[in-house]
């Protein structure tokens, strides 16, 4: 597999490493989850390289490798963690079940993990399983992490009690952030985090509109240009070490529109950190400088 038709580099020579992990066995609505990693990446050869909102090629100055996809939760214990120093680390899912998978390996110290979701996933156990795609959140919190969930709209009633009284979770209910002034707390919120954070994306965050085929759609949600305003506070917080990002939950579908929007969203993250890292600055020696293009 390949991000936007661009030569895969060693993986220690890289700058960006992609991680298809194609894993669904846990869904509990609808099925393919596993198809996801290899349909976005294919999706990505339906992007430009230049990204219009900083203004550059990121692909010019940073060299990307597309791993061999992972297909189990022993191959995610086998893979991680990586040697990341100055590395962007990209997990593409599969189901929400293997985000505290790889922060159990990647993450050595208590972090804070920036969880964009629809569900609260604060569950201990669903349908008989410690390992559902409902019961991350719960895991994340067991592993010592801080939480600061995003876009909630759907809930147990435990777990609504638990949000209400766990110090460790700070949250925002999609409902609330429909008024720009808890927008704008969420970002201020944003820019004053410290340390490791992981962020995780559960695709069912947004907007059926904007994703139509998720693994468990719900109505509401957040739209694109929401989405980019935190993607761009996160990487302007020159504060927080960013250890890995994970996007999960997506379901390929015909019209290639859930797809689309999954590839651009990660090309954004990709352009982002590439320009918080300087590389805009440095000698254009990236994959895109390999290929011959029209």
């Amino acid at each position: 597999m390949e991000y936007q038709f661009l030569p895969n580099t060693p993986i220690d020579d890289a700058d960006i490493i992609i991680v298809p992990i194609a894993y669904g066995e846990s869904v509990s609505a609808k099925d393919g989850t596993q198809e996801a990693p290899e349909a976005i990446l294919q999706a990505t050869q339906q992007l430009e390289y230049y990204e219009e909102d900083l203004e550059w090629s990121p692909m010019k100055f940073m060299k990307i490798c597309v791993v061999d996809a992972l297909k189990s939760y022993a191959d995610i214990e086998r893979f991680y963690p990586l040697d990341l120093e100055k590395k962007l680390l990209l997990s593409l899912g599969g189901d929400h079940s293997i985000t505290p998978k790889i922060t159990k390996e990647l993450l050595s110290k208590p972090s804070t993990i920036l969880f964009l979701d629809a569900h609260a996933d604060l569950r201990e156990s669903y349908l008989g399983s410690k390992e559902s795609h409902a019961t991350p959140a719960y895991q994340l919190l067991e592993q010592g992490h801080k939480m600061l969930m995003v876009g909630i709209r759907s809930l147990f009633e435990s777990e609504a009690q638990r949000v209400k009284s766990d110090k460790n979770i700070e949250f925002y209910s999609d409902r609330a952030l429909q008024k720009s002034s808890t927008k704008e707390k969420l970002l201020d919120s944003i820019s004053h985090l410290e340390g490791d954070i992981y962020l995780s994306i559960d695709m069912d965050v947004f907007n059926p509109a904007f994703v139509p085929s998720v693994g468990t759609p719900q109505p509401g949600g957040m739209d694109w240009y929401f989405a980019n305003d935190i993607i761009e506070q996160l990487f302007l917080n020159k504060k927080i070490n960013l250890k890995g990002v994970d996007m999960v939950e997506l379901i390929p579908e015909a019209s290639q529109v859930s797809q689309v929007f999954t590839a651009k969203l990660l090309q954004k993250i990709i352009s982002h950190w590439g320009k918080s890292q300087e590389f805009h600055k440095k000698e254009m020696l990236g994959s895109q400088m390999e290929v011959h293009y029209e």
